[in-house]
């Protein structure tokens, strides 16, 4: 009988909330029919602040105040190539900086923003001598009329990202920043190229959404990801949650298909919410290695010697220690 009741409350409290639903969804189309297709964009907030009005909420945590979680990603890749002599390597130098300019990291990052669903604010980027790169943006999870903004932003309009009528608040642990760092030295005939990645956000958006696209947007022989949580929220009784999302390795967020391409291990500790992942592709096709040579004019012998350099580097900088030396 008891279990009875307790069936009938919750149809009856489903009915409830299904009407209260007819009923705002009305309301909200009789106020915006004139301009329902921007409008209905703002219709998931209207209902949620609805529905809190009259008492009733969604299968949710009801936060209090703002989730100000601090989300935050490192990523780190390495493109490793063989280039034999000193014009080689500085042709290489050259060529990398000029494949990964500010202007295209820029556009890297736009794209981020956008995958993780946040707003930009500000951009400032800069192309160094004799080489090297760097481009910060600044975020925001919610849009604010222009007036509000600092007039020294300059809301992103650097030509990859539209000027709207609304732009975005500064929250001042949002933001995507990225780094370049070609390397070779005179005694060693492999140089690599790394490109450091951090996106940090505060509120709902997750950095861990652009994960695959990060991947895909460089040649990534080795990459490191790091990823934590900070800081707590609460619900509206007061309780505190140091996190606020389901995850066990930040693998979860990474294509299959991307995977089976790399040897991949974790080093996580989920008592502090920090997880960590490194990734060596598995295969070396000697083609993709070497810069301004072809692969048909080496001997079997220099084919495995190149290889096995390859692998050495790679492996070194897999585990973060000299292994060969």
């Amino acid at each position: 009988m008891g279990m009875y009741i307790i069936h009938k409350q919750a149809n009856y409290e489903i009915s409830i909330k299904r009407l209260v639903y007819f009923l705002i969804l009305s309301q909200y189309l009789l106020a915006y029919s004139d301009n329902i297709i921007y409008n209905y964009l703002d219709f998931d907030k209207y209902i949620k602040e609805r529905l809190l009005m009259v008492g009733l909420k969604e299968n949710k945590i009801t936060l209090y105040g703002f989730n100000n979680l601090t989300k935050t990603l490192s990523f780190n890749i390495y493109d490793v190539c063989y280039a034999k002599t000193e014009k080689d390597k500085q042709d290489y130098i050259a060529y990398i900086d000029e494949q990964y300019n500010s202007d295209r990291l820029t556009k890297i990052l736009c794209d981020v923003t956008e995958i993780i669903g946040a707003h930009v604010l500000n951009i400032s980027k800069q192309d160094y001598e004799p080489q090297g790169a760097s481009v910060t943006i600044l975020i925001t999870e919610e849009a604010i009329p222009v007036h509000v903004i600092d007039p020294s932003c300059n809301k992103g309009n650097l030509n990859c990202v539209a000027l709207r009528d609304s732009v975005v608040g500064h929250l001042d642990k949002s933001h995507v920043t990225v780094h370049t760092y070609p390397e070779f030295h005179p005694d060693n005939e492999i140089t690599t190229f790394r490109v450091d990645i951090d996106v940090s956000t505060c509120g709902t958006i997750s950095p861990l959404n652009a994960l695959n696209y990060l991947i895909s947007s460089f040649d990534s022989d080795v990459i490191t990801i790091d990823y934590r949580v900070r800081g707590f929220t609460r619900d509206v009784e007061g309780n505190k949650y140091y996190i606020d999302h389901d995850i066990n390795s930040i693998q979860n967020y990474i294509d299959k298909e991307t995977l089976n391409k790399y040897d991949a291990i974790d080093v996580n500790v989920y008592q502090s919410n920090i997880f960590h992942t490194k990734m060596m592709l598995s295969e070396i096709n000697l083609s993709d290695y070497l810069f301004n040579k072809d692969v048909r004019e080496l001997s079997p012998n220099e084919r495995r010697e190149i290889r096995d350099k390859i692998s050495r580097e790679m492996i070194e900088i897999y585990y973060g220690m000299n292994i060969y030396r």
